[in-house]
């Protein structure tokens, strides 16, 4: 008994060790680039901790601030860990030498990244943090992420792309405090802001606007200028129709496609059919029973027809794109839950500034494939121009401008002309009291 007991005791301690040795071979930093249409710097610190491994990553062209890989494992030389804070996962392999981590980094569409360890002079340096933080409450059990960047004049409130949390404006902010107070805000589901269930409920635009506005007051900001990048701009639609007198003017960055201007000539797909499943929920046994099932059989005829013609014009411009080399993601679900959470503006009654992307510079995106790659070129040129006419036709009153060949990150690959042209708007808008 004392024998198998102390054998026992060995095989303890001679696990423990080799445990302690993975941890070892793999534990340190290591830094590697992804390319996202536009090249990103990744650095990720890995520790021993408790006979495991635990760790944190950086974006650092985009933000200092590190994110915790929540779930990190490392055996036989694969490394895997997810980020939740990005919607992200890593799987690699170390190399024999130790010195490399090959492997793909997915977050919606898988992308290579192989990590290198960081030595020396060779190590990538990890900015300063731009801001102070903190979390406020704006709904039921729904904090968000409120970034202060500091400055004196009067307030800009910077809203985020899907996907991003307020430290992706970590390098852009900065060029705006020495004019404004400016404050950057992560939306729910995304960074350190609460997240709710992943359902639609929780994400309409209604909600995200209205986190928005929460913030607003909290803060005590007197009407700031609202700014923001890419899917913001239902946030920005839905503030500029329903509570215009809390702000003095919405930029666009990006952002002025269907789910922040309908077009009423084109019609929208995707809220187009988000409203036929509603018309059908309706309509079908079991739904709720409409006043009207006359008016809502001619409406839904008349959606099912606008529906079909933008599924056939979809179908054709998929003609010469190429099919996915693999199994395809599924979406996050928060994404999906913002992007069935839409719904359709016709108009904003506050002062707008609508900057565009056009055409797209596409970055990498199918430089194999000449010929998908020309598709989607003129799939974009088309989509972007047609969204541009309809702000100018629903929108008249709106300043639009457009920025040639640059990324849809254009704050980043074009500051200069995004600066200037948000600094000329802001100048238009009267002065509000303090």
């Amino acid at each position: 008994m004392r024998y198998r007991t102390l054998l026992s005791w060995k095989l303890f301690f001679v696990l423990l060790f080799a445990a302690g040795l993975h941890a070892q071979e793999i534990a340190g930093t290591w830094q590697g680039t992804v390319d996202v249409g536009q090249k990103l710097r990744v650095i990720v610190q890995i520790d021993k901790a408790d006979g495991g491994i635990k760790g944190q990553i950086y974006s650092i062209d985009q933000t200092p601030h590190p994110k915790p890989l929540t779930k990190i494992a490392y055996a036989d030389t694969k490394l895997a860990f997810s980020v939740d804070a990005y919607h992200a996962s890593y799987e690699g392999t170390l190399s024999p030498d130790g010195k490399t981590i090959t492997g793909t980094m997915t977050q919606g569409v898988p992308k290579p990244l192989v990590f290198e360890r960081a030595v020396g002079e060779n190590a990538w340096a990890i900015p300063a943090s731009p801001h102070t933080a903190q979390m406020i409450a704006v709904d039921k059990e729904v904090k968000l992420e409120v970034l202060d960047y500091g400055g004196t004049g009067r307030p800009l409130v910077l809203l985020t792309g899907l996907g991003d949390d307020a430290h992706v404006f970590d390098k852009f902010a900065p060029k705006l405090s020495g004019t404004y107070h400016v404050y950057g805000v992560t939306r729910r589901g995304f960074g350190d802001s609460s997240k709710p269930e992943f359902v639609t409920a929780n994400y309409t635009v209604a909600h995200l606007g209205e986190d928005v506005l929460a913030v607003i007051d909290n803060l005590h900001l007197v009407r700031p200028i609202v700014a923001g990048h890419s899917i913001a701009g239902e946030e920005l639609s839905y503030i500029g129709n329903e509570h215009p007198d809390k702000i003095a003017g919405l930029i666009y960055i990006d952002a002025g496609y269907p789910y922040a201007i309908y077009d009423t000539e084109q019609g929208s797909f995707l809220i187009d059919a988000l409203d036929l499943r509603e018309q059908l929920n309706h309509a079908l046994p079991g739904g709720t029973p409409p006043d009207d099932m006359k008016k809502t059989l001619d409406g839904l005829i008349a959606s099912l027809k606008l529906v079909e013609r933008e599924v056939i014009e979809q179908r054709a411009a998929m003609e010469d794109m190429p099919p996915p080399p693999g199994p395809r993601s599924p979406a996050p679900p928060v994404g999906t839950a913002i992007m069935t959470g839409q719904q359709r503006f016709t108009k904003i009654n506050a002062p707008a500034l609508f900057i565009y992307a056009s055409p797209h510079d596409l970055g990498q995106m199918m430089k194999d494939n000449p010929k998908a790659r020309a598709a989607m070129e003129a799939r974009d040129k088309i989509t972007t121009e047609r969204q541009i006419a309809a702000v100018k036709r629903e929108v008249p009153e709106a300043h639009v401008v457009v920025i040639p060949n640059a990324n849809h990150y254009l704050f980043r690959t074009n500051e200069a002309d995004v600066l200037r042209e948000m600094n000329n708007f802001i100048a238009t808008l009267p002065a509000t009291a303090k």
